[in-house]
């Protein structure tokens, strides 16, 4: 048999290895931006493979692919009988997208906050007029599961960059789409704190819940109110977690920029 014959003989076995690899490869990338972002630190232990694989909307399998990926780079530590733990939040270069919360936490929460709304309306305000029905339909599974995570930060805070990710890339521009993904990582590490105060998961899971609502409904203008209320509660608790006053007039000061 020539190469040419068994190429086409086994191509769909070839195909579904090679759909396999990409999406462990993907799921490597997605644990190392959360190692990188500060939703996963150092010592911690990752959720369970099933809850990893309901987060990620992937197989267990591509999560255990994934994970045997960044274990064999140092990156994460397989215990027998233990969860898999983060080892080192060393994120090498095959991850480069992954430093870029590094890069956005050099700036000032102010001026990052200013960012997002500016920019986040844009994109929500696209999303929602280009909202399909899987992503709905997505997003809908997201808030089912993140009622499941209010005593659980590490599992919410996953399932909160997926839900932002998902609309943030239903945007015309992958460009912008990509810049406010970007913002959303922003000190991670403190957001961490903030949903571990009590009630603050219920009050995000609130928030999601009025945006899902207002994407549905493929209303422009609900969903960018939806997102301001949101984004201006994550400012207020990060300055509340960092122990910095409330600015005054904050709150009109987000209208009017609108």
């Amino acid at each position: 048999m020539s190469l040419s014959e068994f190429v086409l003989e086994n191509a769909p076995e070839l195909r579904e290895a090679i759909v396999r690899r990409n999406v462990r490869d993907v799921v490597a990338e997605k644990i190392a931006m959360l190692i990188a972002s500060g939703i996963f630190q150092v010592g911690d232990d990752l959720p369970s493979e099933r809850d990893l694989a309901a987060a990620l909307q992937v197989s267990r399998e591509s999560v255990r692919g994934g994970v045997q990926i960044l274990a064999a780079k140092g990156l994460l530590a397989v215990l027998q009988g233990a969860r898999t733990r983060v080892r080192s939040d060393d994120v090498g270069a095959e991850f480069r997208r992954s430093r870029e919360p590094h890069l956005i936490n050099s700036y000032g929460l102010d001026d990052v906050h200013q960012a997002r709304l500016l920019n986040e309306r844009v994109v929500v305000g696209d999303a929602a007029e280009r909202m399909d029905e899987e992503t709905l339909r997505f997003l809908q599974e997201s808030l089912r599961m993140q009622e499941a995570t209010l005593e659980d930060p590490v599992r919410f805070l996953v399932l909160d960059r997926e839900f932002h990710l998902a609309i943030y890339r239903r945007c015309a521009n992958p460009v912008l789409a990509e810049f406010v993904g970007d913002l959303f990582g922003y000190m991670m590490q403190q957001r961490h704190r903030a949903v571990s105060e009590p009630g603050a998961i219920a009050l995000s899971h609130a928030d999601h819940t009025a945006i899902v609502n207002a994407l549905r409904g493929r209303d422009r203008e609900a969903t960018v109110r939806a997102f301001d209320v949101h984004i201006q509660r994550i400012y207020e608790t990060t300055l509340r977690v960092m122990g910095l006053p409330p600015v005054a007039g904050t709150r009109e000061k987000a209208r009017l920029t609108g």
